[in-house]
């Protein structure tokens, strides 16, 4: 297998194919990690989800990592690295027009709201605001690995 890195405009393909990754973020030294499903536009991925944990310490410590992948095969993937910057779309409206077009962004992509409504049925059944978010791109950077000798 061969792993090699891929350029920036690949990388920008496959957030824009994939829109399914894991967030990390960390609070007090503590990493936490999670399932999230986003829409990308250049130097943003747009988010969804319900006050939580994730919520709570990305309010507290705003510098956050995303990882995504694509696997074909063992022999045959690809993995993409976002860092960047936790920005909360209130409810205000200040940022009615942002959040619209976070909707109608994550609306394309199937099952965008599922693992804010999971979390929530989890916690309780009373309704919970609707928080919308994006994460501002400050580098990213990808590997490919594909069948061949080293």
């Amino acid at each position: 297998m061969l792993i090699t890195a891929i350029t920036t405009e690949e990388c920008r393909e496959i957030l824009a194919r994939t829109g399914f990754g894991h967030l990390a973020c960390s609070r007090d030294n503590e990493p936490y990690v999670i399932p999230i499903y986003f829409a990308y536009e250049p130097d943003h991925l747009y988010g969804f989800s319900t006050f939580g944990q994730k919520i709570e310490w990305m309010r507290s410590n705003p510098r956050v990592c995303v990882a995504v992948d694509e696997v074909a095969d063992q022999f045959n993937w690809a993995s993409v690295i976002v860092k960047g910057q936790y920005k909360e779309l209130s409810g205000t409206q200040e940022h009615n027009s942002e959040r619209q077009h976070a909707f109608e962004l994550l609306e394309k992509r199937k099952l965008w709201w599922q693992t804010a409504e999971a979390a929530r049925e989890f916690r309780s059944a009373k309704p919970f605001p609707s928080i919308f978010y994006y994460i501002y791109i400050e580098a990213m950077s990808g590997r490919r690995a594909t069948p061949g000798n080293f």
